[in-house]
């Protein structure tokens, strides 16, 4: 007696034109095709976003290709019919009502079908010899009928995961050589010379890589990084041109120099003083000593917490930032970055104290182009923190607020 494969579900259940459209699909597979099950599953995990299900969904189809006991999904007998008892329990304990909204949520998504008995039972029929003619439950076709599709879509997942790990790769060096090239840059009082149509000063250099850096968000798409690593890769090109071009004519000066006999200062203008209304108070303030500044009892918060809000911070590091030190150091080279002086950086250090004054940097880099002067900023900071008017707690917290709601419009 030739087998009946039900059409329809059993009781109030409505029949969906998705439904009949994955019939089709699965009805007309070549009998000869066959899929490994694990594999298939693991492809559907890959592509879940693409075929709109979700973990609990997958949690539900294993224990739906648990109870086949073959591993590979091939031929006519491919209908398995568990009890919602069971199928719970090998989905880890889910509560029924969970587990038959993730089964119906399968269905729609066309990976299995229903084939309901006459009472809606699940059960299977045998014949004289003790093999299974008839079987109602879930039939697992779909899966081998749309193997090709499935893999195709996790493959172009994974492909495009590859190509956004490249892009922020690229992007993450590109940053690193940026930061550590404008440090020595500014360490060592290069003249830059003009790049292009683009600045022509470390201080605007910077002020550019992090007008290009804040357009990195969590949400960005392929193709936005893509075009941010292209820029970050051009700029770092050029300013290793500018350092190796200074290296050879260094080279130049000093051959020249003892040929002749003397040296010659290749630097003759002084460093750049990157607060210019500061020099001006240097040279009018009166020669007598200054008083100690105040300082102010330091609140230290946690490293990780730092992190979260200040993330930037790290690009400026020689590695990952485990401990305060590697803050610390990160800080120093930052400052610089920011065009910070360093009278401003140890009148921060003294009244703060060291780590907090890190803590400030970080933010302040943080906050990017919303801060036009980090020197001043910071002196007003450290001036307002003398007279307990500043606390880091608020400006941590203002950053941490800013990070979540970026997350939530993602």
């Amino acid at each position: 007696m030739e087998p009946v494969l039900p059409t329809t579900p059993f009781g109030r259940r409505t029949l969906s034109l998705a439904q009949v459209a994955s019939q089709m699909v699965a009805k007309q597979r070549p009998p000869e095709a066959a899929v490994h099950k694990w594999n298939i599953f693991r492809a559907l995990c890959t592509a879940r976003e693409r075929l709109g299900v979700s973990e609990r969904s997958l949690a539900v189809l294993n224990a739906l290709l648990t109870f086949h006991p073959e591993t590979v999904l091939t031929g006519n007998d491919l209908i398995v019919f568990p009890s919602n008892e069971q199928i719970a329990l090998r989905a880890h304990g889910m509560p029924s009502s969970t587990m038959r909204r993730h089964l119906a949520l399968l269905v729609d998504a066309g990976l299995i079908i229903r084939r309901d008995s006459p009472n809606g039972k699940r059960y299977a029929r045998k014949g004289r010899g003790g093999a299974v003619s008839q079987a109602f439950g879930f039939d697992l076709s779909p899966l081998v009928a749309r193997a090709a599709e499935i893999e195709g879509l996790a493959e172009t997942v994974m492909a495009e995961e590859r190509a956004f790990r490249y892009a922020r790769e690229r992007i993450t060096l590109a940053r690193r050589d940026i930061v550590k090239m404008i440090a020595t840059g500014l360490d060592e009082a290069i003249p830059l010379p003009s790049i292009g149509q683009g600045p022509s000063t470390w201080e605007n250099v910077h002020a550019s890589f992090r007008a290009v850096a804040s357009r990195i968000t969590t949400n960005a798409s392929l193709a936005e990084l893509e075009q941010i690593a292209a820029e970050l890769g051009a700029l770092a090109e050029d300013l290793l041109k500018a350092l190796e071009s200074h290296v050879k004519q260094s080279n130049m000066g000093a051959n020249g120099a003892s040929n002749e006999h003397h040296i010659q200062n290749s630097n003759p203008k002084p460093p750049i003083e990157l607060e210019p209304a500061l020099q001006n108070s240097r040279a009018a303030a009166p020669s007598s000593p200054t008083p100690e500044p105040k300082r102010t009892a330091e609140i230290v918060f946690p490293l990780s917490t730092v992190l979260g809000a200040c993330p930037d911070i790290a690009d400026y590091a020689t590695g990952d930032i485990f401990h305060w030190r590697d803050l610390l150091a990160a800080a120093g080279v930052a400052r610089k970055a920011l065009g910070v002086s360093s009278s401003a950086w140890e009148a921060a250090q003294a009244v703060m104290g060291e780590k907090s004054a890190a803590i400030v940097i970080a933010a302040i880099l943080q906050r990017g182009a919303a801060i036009t002067s980090a020197g001043g900023y910071l002196r007003e900071l450290t001036r307002k923190a003398q007279a307990n008017e500043f606390s880091i707690g608020p400006m941590l917290m203002a950053l941490i607020g800013a990070k979540n709601r970026e997350k939530k419009r993602a």
